[in-house]
């Protein structure tokens, strides 16, 4: 897996992402990732995920993506969304 980590929105219908672990959750409404410094929240509409290769950490995602959060580690999503 990757060292360090990019993430790209393409017009806010594409997102990739590089040295992603992990899919935690997903819904057409939001996508949580995990990768090596925390998580990653991804929120939008029609939400679909394309490739996701736990080997390489390579991650893509379609719909309609309103935004993007990035959680460190040790803060619980709990205390972050109810904050």
């Amino acid at each position: 897996m990757e060292e360090g980590h990019n993430l790209s929105i393409e017009q806010c219908k594409r997102i990739t992402a590089t040295a992603i672990q992990s899919v935690d959750t997903f819904s057409d409404k939001q996508i949580l990732l995990s990768y090596q410094n925390g998580r990653i929240v991804v929120n939008g509409s029609g939400m679909k995920i394309v490739n996701f290769s736990k080997t390489s950490g390579a991650f893509s995602a379609t719909g309609e993506i309103s935004a993007v959060r990035y959680m460190q580690k040790g803060s619980s999503l709990r205390q972050k969304l109810f904050k």
